[in-house]
């Protein structure tokens, strides 16, 4: 067997693969002895089959096969041995005048190679590393949020500002008939919530959906009606007022801080308020590293200029998947997913630069924080290390979450390099105002 490699340019080869009659005929005849052994034909005895008769019969398909598997495991070794950085699969050359009764046969492939580039992370224009606090407005707000969650309600016969309203939707003719409890901040204006400021336990009220909720989402949830119905409904409802309650807020007590964050955790409003902080401060921190990763990820697509193969891969896509493509439907997949395979290539590069690597123990320590953190979520703070190996170990058997994972930390020491090395500047901002600037 001879395999040579004829480079095209720098981005397509052709492979060329020689394979004479010595490299399969033993394989082949081998087979052949053992179907002979086993063939069941009429009018002869098992076992007894001239050899003549069993080549005429299976002999050509016996030789396709060995044949297709010895080039398959020859390219496969070629690429290997000869570290050639491929992108799709090779690609087999037609040939529609292949003669399987010679003894030699020659197979083309055509192969899409990636492109040599090098990633430089110190862009010109630095990129915003945000870092997100907690400022006394919503720590405030959160308080009040706490308060309302832990009171007690107090039950009215007259609905004032604040208070929670049950009550009855009703249209007979739209067979509307529901009980719900009524959020009137989330009306359109202020004419609808003033119509029930002073009414009685007992009061029918008439309103006109259109209009009503800033949201139509929210008159689905009241009205029970469904999505595509809610959105421009126009009819009366009636509304009967059959609960009112007045949601008194807890008191700031040590029984308060106890049930919220354990027994003499918590003993004062500013340790709530500094706790509320902290807690509320490590959860933006992941917001901020995924806007980061975001960005600089968007910055290298932008940045890291590189040719692709493109022909050659928009003929791989053709025939890649579980249907076949027509010309122009591939073209059109490429587009799509040409931006992903510039930053899989990237990502390549930045690993083989920076020996960033995921190996066993790794993916075994971080599926350990991970179950912790869960197991923390209910209540269980302090499991054992035989546990959670045992849990682990059952985590890592599946080939799809170790996928997930492995994404995982990939993305956490990428983005440990980003901070190390991209050309950052730090923005400190409050939620509102980060929500605002990055989601407008």
């Amino acid at each position: 067997m001879n395999i040579t490699r004829e480079n095209i340019d720098k981005l397509n080869a052709v492979v060329k693969v020689d394979i004479e009659k010595k490299d399969y005929s033993e394989k082949v005849e081998k087979i052949l002895s053992d179907y002979r052994k086993t063939a069941n034909i009429p009018g002869f005895r098992k076992g007894h089959v001239p050899m003549g008769l069993v080549k005429k019969q299976y002999g050509k398909a016996v030789l396709v096969d060995e044949v297709n598997k010895l080039l398959q495991d020859a390219l496969n070794k070629y690429l290997t041995e000869e570290k050639l950085d491929v992108l799709g699969n090779p690609l087999p050359k037609a040939q529609d005048n292949l003669d399987w009764d010679a003894d030699a046969f020659t197979f083309e492939f055509e192969l899409g190679l990636a492109p040599e580039f090098d990633v430089n992370l110190k862009s010109k224009k630095a990129i915003t590393h945000y870092v997100i606090t907690a400022d006394k407005k919503m720590i405030d707000k959160q308080v009040d949020s706490i308060q309302k969650q832990y009171g007690k309600l107090v039950s009215k016969s007259v609905v004032a500002e604040g208070d929670e309203i049950t009550g009855v939707f009703k249209n007979e003719a739209e067979n509307i008939d529901n009980t719900t409890t009524l959020d009137i901040t989330k009306f359109k204006g202020k004419a609808n919530a003033k119509k029930f400021i002073g009414a009685k336990v007992g009061d029918v009220l008439v309103l006109k959906t259109k209009g009503l909720y800033e949201d139509d989402h929210d008159l689905m949830h009241d009205l029970k009606v469904d999505h595509d119905k809610a959105h421009g409904l126009d009819i009366t409802v009636t509304f009967e007022i059959t609960e009112v309650n007045e949601r008194q807020p807890a008191d700031l007590d040590q029984e308060l801080f106890d049930k919220l964050f354990g027994k003499g955790v918590v003993t004062t409003v500013t340790e709530l308020k500094n706790k509320i902080k902290e807690d509320a401060e490590k959860q933006f921190i992941q917001q901020s590293d995924q806007k980061l990763l975001n960005d600089v990820t968007e910055n290298l697509i932008e940045k890291t200029k590189f040719d692709l193969p493109a022909e050659f891969l928009q003929r791989w896509i053709q025939t890649a998947g579980e249907e076949q493509m027509d010309a122009d439907q591939a073209k059109e997949e490429y587009e799509k997913s040409e931006k992903s395979m510039r930053y899989q290539l990237i990502e390549g590069k930045l690993m083989q630069d920076h020996d960033i690597k995921v190996d066993f123990e790794d993916l075994k320590a971080h599926s350990r924080e991970m179950i912790k953190t869960q197991m923390a979520q209910f209540g269980q703070m302090n499991p054992s290390d035989e546990e959670l190996d045992n849990i682990a170990a059952r985590v890592l058997s599946n080939q799809e979450e170790v996928k997930r994972l492995s994404e995982q930390l990939i993305s956490q020491k990428l983005l440990a390099l980003y901070k190390e090395k991209a050309n950052l500047k730090t923005k400190e901002v409050t939620y509102e105002k980060f929500v605002k600037e990055v989601y407008g």
